[in-house]
């Protein structure tokens, strides 16, 4: 009731944080990137291409980041979208705004697909594209077990840091069949509902404050 009275005098996150500034605040062990992890936004956050979302990291260093959005589906073949690539019905979804006119996958495939990058027990970055198609081809490959993007997300070493001080990210994990399941844009609301304390309730804030 009390949030409810405070929306209809500032917009929403400003008048939460007067309520309880911790409200909105990323619990210190929720703040910690590394491979293998996932950022969860905030819900005001309006990014055109981070809003709502769900980002796997797949390389964190002193260099940078780099990761891919789990949770924006666009509706596109692989096929329409390289000329060379199996006639198969292979889903793609956008990773993030670097680089959109590059294909990236991420899989449990492991030493199947030579050179790919392990970043989770069961879960593997890249590897011989060659050795992809040929499998799609032969229809050798389970698509439950691999995920292509469009584009990317990347992150200086300071920029990432300055946002998770403004509280713009969950940092959590996942488990590896949640981040091969096929995209969703309900997928941040589930996530975040699993968590439970005061995360569970981010999910139900208006996605523009001003319209509640």
């Amino acid at each position: 009731m009390i949030i409810g009275i405070f929306f209809g005098v500032k917009s929403g996150k400003e008048a939460l944080m007067e309520i309880d500034f911790d409200f909105f605040g990323v619990d210190e062990k929720d703040a910690i990137p590394d491979k293998g992890r996932v950022l969860i936004s905030e819900p005001f956050l309006q990014d055109v291409y981070f809003k709502r979302s769900i980002v796997l990291l797949t390389e964190h260093n002193e260099d940078g980041t780099v990761g891919f959005v789990l949770n924006k589906p666009i509706n596109l073949q692989i096929n329409e979208v390289l000329s060379d690539f199996p006639k198969k019905e292979v889903p793609v979804s956008l990773g993030g705004p670097v680089n959109t006119n590059t294909i990236h996958y991420i899989h449990s495939l492991g030493d199947i697909i030579p050179g790919s990058v392990q970043i989770l027990p069961d879960l593997y970055w890249g590897g011989d594209f060659d050795a992809v198609k040929q499998l799609i081809e032969s229809e050798n490959l389970d698509q439950k077990r691999i995920r292509f993007f469009l584009g990317y997300s990347g992150w200086n070493s300071e920029q990432l840091d300055n946002e998770l001080s403004e509280n713009s990210w969950i940092v959590t994990d996942l488990p590896e069949k949640d981040i091969l399941t096929p995209p969703t844009r309900s997928f941040w609301k589930k996530v975040l509902n699993s968590m439970g304390n005061k995360y569970s309730l981010w999910p139900n804030f208006p996605e523009n404050p001003q319209f509640n």
